[in-house]
């Protein structure tokens, strides 16, 4: 399989490149500085220089040619209203319009639960973060592609477990980066998932198992 991340130089994109390479995939990505590429490089992994709020959408299409498929896992946050935008607003659309260029029908967005931290009082940015991310799931799932929704709950740092809850529904809960991306990994080399929102928590079902039990009869 020959995937391209968006957003692989962070937590989860990161992760799920590294697993990918070791199950043989190909692996592209999107990265903002030469020396980012170089150190992926070492990685066996290709990358592309550019900043996905300035580039085109042809350009965008240019990165995508002869991929299977594009996960979108770039995210700002909830940082300033701009970024958000930018990144988890238009970016989303751009990379999915830049998709159709290329000819590229599987796409993969890592969202976010909608009710996180709705115990708490978000800030106004945060706020905009998670109405953003709302408006960006919502494209995904009325456009024309074969189109993945991922939300996961609160991220952790840390060793994964290799067990999760995975399904249309899920409670708020945490979850290891690392469990993030191994499911990601094995979605991915599920083609008869698709067209679906999932959302991800910690669990007690290994991760294979559970990516099965969401395949549609």
């Amino acid at each position: 399989m020959d995937v391209f991340i968006i957003g692989i130089t962070g937590g989860i994109g990161g992760l799920l490149a590294r697993r990918l390479r070791a199950r043989g995939d190909a692996v592209h990505g999107l990265v903002r500085r030469e020396e980012q590429q170089a150190e992926l490089a070492t990685h066996g992994v290709h990358t592309h220089v550019g900043d996905l709020s300035t580039m085109t959408e042809e350009d965008l299409a240019a990165a995508f040619r002869d991929v299977d498929v594009i996960v979108f896992s770039a995210g700002s946050n909830g940082g300033s209203k701009e970024v958000t935008k930018a990144v988890d607003g238009d970016g989303v659309v751009k990379a999915m319009n830049a998709a159709r260029l290329a000819g590229v029908e599987r796409f993969v967005l890592v969202s976010v639960l909608p009710e996180s931290w709705r115990e708490r009082d978000l800030g106004e940015e945060v706020e905009y973060y998670f109405a953003v991310k709302k408006r960006a799931d919502i494209a995904v799932s009325r456009s024309d592609l074969n189109w993945l929704i991922l939300r996961p709950s609160l991220l952790l740092d840390g060793p994964g477990t290799g067990a999760v809850s995975l399904g249309p529904a899920e409670f708020h809960g945490e979850i290891t980066r690392e469990d993030v991306a191994a499911t990601l990994a094995e979605l991915l080399h599920e083609p008869r998932i698709g067209r679906q929102i999932l959302e991800l928590d910690a669990g007690s079902t290994p991760i294979e198992e559970a990516v099965r039990a969401n395949v549609r009869s």
